[in-house]
Formats: C-alpha cells, structure tokens, sequence
C-alpha cells in the first residue's frame, strides 16, 4: 500500500510550521560560509561553519535567535526555496521546490535521523573551521566541492544464494 506523505500531497506553501520546518534533514549544509564568484555568480562552498552551528548534531545552537545574532543568516521561506541558488542540490526545500522528492536518506524516508550522516549527507566530521577562526580573506583557501555533491542511489543488498 502505497501511503502518502504531507510533503508528496502538499505545496511548500501549504504546510503548517511544524511541517516546513520537519523538512530539514539536519545536514548543516546551508550553515556552511559561501564565496560568490562576482562576475559569474557562481556560489562556491567552503568547509567554514557558521559560529552557531552545532557540527556534530548540524543543527543551529540558537535557532530562535539565529537571525539577530547572525547578520547574514536568511530566513528560508516556500518563495525563496526556488530563489535561493546556494542552497545544495540535496536540500529537502530545495528538492521539493523543484519537484524531486525527498532523497531516500532524509530523515522522513528513512525514519532515522542518523541516515543523513550515514549517507555521507552531512557536514558531520568535515567542518575544518568556524567563521571566527578564518579571516575572510582567507576563505578561499577553504574552498570545497563536497557539499554540491550528492550521495548515490540507495544500494540495494545482495541476497546470497538464490
């Protein structure tokens, strides 16, 4: 039997709070600091992460306050899903705004919060600075190409013998 979910029957715009903000996959992706190529536009990612976020839980330690006390922290909303080009290719929002679907690693799919870790998802063990601890004119040095990639299909496993 084939049960649907809220994010496969409603628009981003439709969901209640508690359902929008449910969508995150808890990657820290989107926390990571971001260089703008000023001729090209291209976003390039590096392995810096905001001060606020938690790089083992990637979660935000101030999630509430996030805003006030990061100057250039953006609040995501269903318009700007579609309007923001930095955010990762593997973002829920982003997937959803997009008409992909959920990954089969998100949290929703797979019914464990660690399966966006396990999936190599995550920022998880690959921050190699906070903001404070680089000069921004540093930050290319930092430069990373990891978080615009996005894991393989789920392998499926063998069965022996038959």
């Amino acid at each position: 039997m084939n049960q649907n979910h809220f994010w496969e029957t409603k628009p981003l715009s439709a969901m209640t709070r508690g359902e929008w903000e449910s969508l995150c996959d808890g990657c820290g992706r989107c926390c990571l600091m971001k260089l703008e190529d000023e001729n090209t536009g291209r976003i390039y990612y590096t392995n810096i992460a905001c001060r606020l976020l938690d790089c083992q839980a990637c979660r935000c330690t101030d999630y509430a306050n996030r805003m006030k006390r990061v100057r250039d922290c953006l609040k995501l909303t269903p318009k700007r899903a579609t309007e923001y080009g930095w955010l990762p290719h593997s973002c829920a929002y982003r997937r959803l705004a997009e008409g992909r679907g959920l990954a089969w690693w998100h949290p929703l799919v797979s019914g464990d919060p660690e399966t966006v870790h396990t999936a190599g998802v995550s920022v998880r063990g690959r921050v190699g600075a906070r903001e404070r601890e680089v000069p921004r004119k540093e930050y290319e040095e930092h430069v990373v190409d990891w978080p615009l990639r996005e894991p393989k299909a789920k392998r499926r496993k063998r069965r022996r013998g038959g």
